[in-house]
């Protein structure tokens, strides 16, 4: 499958969350702080991603994340809402390349390269599943 007959580079998405208790560094064993978490920035960009790509795949699709190469350059307090984008740079057959953004109200948060795989949902989950009989 070539990703490239639907998926244009420049595709973008955006996902939005609130910073608060269970997003934070103490909830998620990222740290000692009340701030938002680094897993929890991460995980809005990778839904980003995620999502922008869904539309477009087949039935019994899905994409799986591959690699993510990130920068958690500023805190967010709890209480504020905070966003994330993802916008297409790359198309290589099933891979997609993304590069991923994260703001809160006062701006940028984060920023990085984050890359996910198309696969079929059903053969992927199977040999999943095969490492546990081992």
């Amino acid at each position: 499958m070539d990703l490239a007959e639907t998926i244009k580079v420049g595709l973008t998405r955006e996902e939005h969350g609130v910073s608060d208790e269970a997003h934070s560094a103490q909830a998620l064993g990222s740290g000692l702080l009340p701030v938002l978490a680094t897993p929890a920035m991460t995980a809005l960009m990778e839904q980003a991603a995620a999502n922008a790509l869904e539309e477009f795949l087949p039935d019994g699709w899905t994409s799986v994340g591959i690699s993510l190469d990130i920068a958690h350059t500023s805190a967010t307090p709890l209480g504020m809402t905070f966003r994330a984008e993802a916008e297409v740079t790359a198309v290589e057959g099933r891979k997609v390349v993304f590069q991923v953004r994260a703001y809160d109200e006062a701006g940028e948060i984060g920023h990085g390269v984050h890359e996910r795989f198309a696969v079929e949902s059903e053969p992927f989950l199977a040999k999943a599943a095969k490492k546990i009989k081992k």
